[in-house]
């Protein structure tokens, strides 16, 4: 047999600065190293895990100084569940970072002439700051390192239902899922709720979902909550099992009465998605109202919302700001969703056209936009680069403002040929990728300038950040 080779230790290799994904970076002799968990002054040793030309990728694996800015984390699940990773730097040096990153995206891979970017707005709440989490159930939970030591020592304490999770997807293992006892992304409810649901599963024999083979009754648990109060609750079940449906919805209904709308989904597809599957009412109503000033905002279960409502009402903000409309522009709302940000400035334009590629979420833009009495928005649907051309503009009219908020991957080549070709004076660009959205701007360069930048923190204790940039037709 070839004998499997060691991976190198380096031992006392001080952190020195945080970089993307949430990682943070180490150097021995002139190799960069990446690991996550680690704060810039920490002293550790790192196992190599990954080795390239360049770089290399490793873990910690003992600390020799912990540095002095470091601090506590807050949930139990930290380290294990990964979608926290800056727990343990303060969120003002969170912040710091952020902008960092907005700035390094700009210059490094914009490569143009920037104004002052403004300083970023943090988040109000940095927990309990979600409004909506999706757990998977398990028939294989992902046990800890201590968890097995622990077992390797008390081999008698196991019992059949340490192998159930419901709970989040570790990092890069499709099949492997931590169960999560207590939550702080989102307000307690979800905790009561989760719980509860996974207790009443075993008690009853509900067979959770197998990832590997595709076989069992419990697939997923999605809790969304509103600033208005409501709550909603979606069982995702892999088959319908008309008796343990009926059982399990019927407990939850009876346990929480303050959830206001009770669903579930049959998704017997090999992946989680259920955009393209019917939710089914069981109690309550079909969707939860969201407010922003003195608009409301009907949020059903496959609805669109930004997850961080407080957040999302300062983000907009930002947007209309830098919009600097009068009342008689005609405005463009490229990859609209449910028609929030259109809404959000209608009042203040003659005409908003608001595109997407959803076919249900431009069905949502409707209903809303009739919800609050506004009558100056139509919506399109359909591929971004498809719509979106000269024929559509001779018809529609030629935006003065475009407001742009695109997917992580940015906007298509075609898509923006036709901003170049359609010349509004001002281009919003919004963005949860500064990365991409410096790609962008790099190409409309020649024809605008980056008048403002205004970074939004919407995901506390992650890496992910936000950003609204104002581009400026050149003359």
């Amino acid at each position: 047999m070839k004998k499997k080779k060691s991976l190198p230790l380096f031992e006392n290799v001080e952190i020195i600065d945080v970089a993307a994904e949430g990682n943070s970076i180490a150097k021995v002799g002139e190799m960069v190293v990446f690991v996550p968990f680690g704060a810039p002054g920490d002293v550790v040793d790192i196992r190599i895990t990954k080795k390239r030309r360049n770089y290399a990728e490793g873990r910690i694996v003992a600390f020799r100084l912990f540095s002095s800015c470091r601090v506590e984390p807050f949930c139990e699940h930290f380290t294990d569940c990964g979608g926290c990773k800056w727990q343990h730097i303060p969120y003002q040096m969170q912040l710091q970072y952020k902008q960092k990153q907005v700035c390094d995206a700009l210059t490094r891979i914009g490569k143009v002439e920037l104004p002052e970017i403004s300083p970023i707005l943090g988040s109000e709440k940095t927990e309990c700051y979600r409004n909506k989490l999706e757990f998977t159930f398990s028939n294989h939970r992902w046990r800890t390192q201590d968890e097995i030591l622990s077992t390797l020592s008390t081999p008698d304490e196991v019992n059949t239902e340490s192998v159930y999770a419901l709970g989040f997807h570790i990092p890069g293992r499709f099949d492997k899922v931590l169960d999560i006892r207590r939550c702080l992304l989102q307000d307690d409810i979800n905790n009561r709720i989760r719980l509860f649901v996974k207790r009443f599963c075993i008690d009853n024999g509900f067979a959770f979902f197998d990832l590997r083979h595709q076989t069992g009754l419990m697939r997923t648990l999605v809790i969304r909550t509103s600033s208005a109060g409501d709550v909603m609750v979606i069982v995702v079940f892999h088959h319908d099992d008309e008796p343990k449906r009926r059982q399990l919805l019927d407990a939850i209904k009876e346990t929480f009465p303050e959830i206001t709308s009770l669903m579930y989904v049959i998704n017997g597809k090999l992946n989680d998605s259920f955009a393209d599957l019917e939710a089914q009412l069981y109690s309550g109503k079909d969707f939860m109202i969201e407010k922003i000033e003195n608009l409301q905002f009907k949020v059903g279960p496959k609805s669109f919302y930004q997850t961080n409502s407080i957040q999302a009402y300062r983000l907009y903000s930002v947007a209309r700001e830098f919009a600097a409309l009068t009342g008689t522009e005609t405005v463009y709302d490229l990859y609209t969703g449910a028609g929030t940000i259109a809404d959000f400035i209608a009042g203040s334009c003659s005409k908003v056209i608001g595109i997407e590629y959803v076919a249900e979420a431009i069905e949502d833009a409707k209903s809303n936009a009739a919800l609050n009495g506004i009558t100056n928005a139509e919506f399109f649907a359909g591929d971004m680069k498809d719509i979106l051309t000269d024929a559509f503009i001779a018809v529609h009219g030629r935006p003065d403002v475009i407001i742009t908020d695109p997917p992580r991957n940015g906007m298509h080549d075609d898509v923006i040929d036709t901003l170049i070709s359609a010349a509004p004076s001002r281009i919003v660009y919004v963005s949860c990728n500064p990365a991409t959205q410096a790609r962008d701007i790099n190409r409309l360069d020649p024809f605008y300038r980056v008048a403002r930048v205004q970074p939004v923190d919407m995901f506390p204790h992650t890496h992910h950040v936000e950003n609204v940039v104002l581009l400026v037709k050149k003359c």
